[in-house]
């Protein structure tokens, strides 16, 4: 949630930025904050000056019912409480205004970088880099949800079966690959600096809107009604808010956690042909790294990730290939995005495994995460998060990038991992 003193402060910049995300009505849609804001404000003013007035009253009746002025003193009352009923009005007219703000706070989204290119969709992403050699397969290559049928290592029908659909049991060498995987992305990360944690994977309503998956993610997210509470669609989620309502010493600084979870997105309406197999899932796993940086040191500790994440997949041998965000395609939350993308040979296109991102102070603002300067001056702090990484499709490309005629290899950086080196 952004505060309204900057965007009265910077509104051209945010205006600018709002319309940069193709948000049509961003001039109405700032106005219509300041304009309840100054509402706010006005009705604060009021409630505050009849409290007052009232509260002065109040003392004078003791004293004139003393003097025995007994007819101005029930005068004095009769006011008093006339004031105070007015009050109450007011008080709930405050209590709604607000209420409005901060919804329409909650639905205005970051700001972009000024480096982000201007575009309306995935297509228009700024491709940075590639690295990597694309494998020949051999002839009678297939892609992996036929693999793992042939050699039984994650059988979707079962998961149906128990569940419904995108919900996959893995079987055998399969989950000891995926636990393979979770156990190296969480050493990398570990030899680094970051610090392990395994946070619950049901949060309640307040952790979702402190780190702006509520409202913007209400309907990819699975709610537990009876209890107001939410499957996480990510540990970034969990892992910020660990820190909500925290005003940090400067030497906890900085913060860097990583964690492995289950993660749940309901994806309503994106099943088809084009996301089939291990492409996209209801639940999955993924090892999540979070910073909480000094606002002059997240773009360095952005730099940082997207290297930590390059760095696990050349490990992995996958080509890979990275891309800057475009206006259109940028997260809610988020500032700048890099997105960290495998080639799937048998399927001769790109997957996303990891995205990057530096949320500067929109979720600290909303989380009131805050460090004490050397001024002893409370400062919001920068927040960034970045999968290291998505496990169904790094297990998909390499399952299809490592197909021979005789087994599916294994990545030398995971045999110590899985214990074997071949899947046949």
């Amino acid at each position: 949630m952004l505060q309204v003193a900057n965007i009265i402060a910077e509104k051209e910049r945010f205006t600018r930025g709002l319309e940069k995300r193709h948000i049509s009505n961003a001039t109405e849609l700032l106005e219509g904050v300041i304009a309840l804001d100054e509402e706010r404000k006005k009705t604060q003013h009021q409630l505050d000056s009849n409290l007052s007035e009232a509260n002065g009253l109040s003392k004078q009746i003791g004293g004139l019912m003393k003097s025995g002025k007994r007819e101005e003193a029930e005068e004095v009352k009769a006011k008093s409480a006339e004031l105070k009923a007015i009050s109450k009005d007011l008080g709930e007219q405050l209590n709604s205004i607000q209420n409005k703000l901060q919804e329409a706070l909650y639905n205005i989204p970051n700001i972009p970088h000024d480096s982000v290119p201007e575009g309306k969709s995935d297509e228009d992403n700024e491709e940075i880099s590639r690295s990597g050699d694309i494998p020949a397969l051999h002839e009678n290559a297939k892609p992996h949800w036929d693999l793992i049928k042939d050699y039984d290592i994650i059988d979707f029908d079962l998961g149906i079966k128990i569940t419904g659909a995108g919900f996959p049991v893995y079987k055998g060498k399969g989950a000891r690959l995926q636990r393979a995987l979770v156990n190296f992305f969480l050493d990398e990360a570990s030899k680094i600096g970051y610090s392990e944690v395994q946070p619950p994977i049901v949060v309640n309503e307040a952790s979702g809107y402190g780190t702006g998956q509520l409202p913007d993610k209400e309907g990819q997210m699975y709610h537990i009604a009876s209890e107001n509470m939410y499957l996480i669609p990510t540990a970034e989620v969990p892992i910020t808010n660990l820190y909500r309502n925290e005003i940090l010493d400067e030497k906890q600084l900085p913060v860097k956690h990583v964690g492995f979870t289950p993660c749940f997105r309901r994806e309503a309406g994106s099943w088809g042909a084009h996301v089939r197999g291990l492409n996209r899932l209801h639940q999955f796993d993924k090892v999540e790294i979070v910073q909480v940086r000094k606002p002059e040191e997240s773009y360095q500790a952005l730099q940082e990730m997207c290297d930590h994440v390059e760095g696990i997949l050349k490990k992995l041998e996958l080509p890979y290939r990275v891309l800057r965000l475009c206006s259109g395609d940028l997260g809610f939350t988020s500032v700048l995005t890099f997105d960290f993308e495998v080639y799937s040979a048998a399927q001769e296109k790109w997957l996303e495994v990891s995205s990057v991102s530096n949320f500067e102070t929109f979720q600290a603002n909303r989380l009131k995460l805050r460090y004490k300067d050397e001024n002893k001056k409370s400062v919001l702090l920068h927040t960034l998060n970045g999968s290291a990484l998505a496990l169904p499709r790094i297990m998909a490309a390499i399952l299809e990038n490592n197909q021979t005629a005789d087994g599916i290899n294994i990545p030398e950086a995971l045999v110590s991992y899985t214990g074997f080196d071949q899947i046949s």
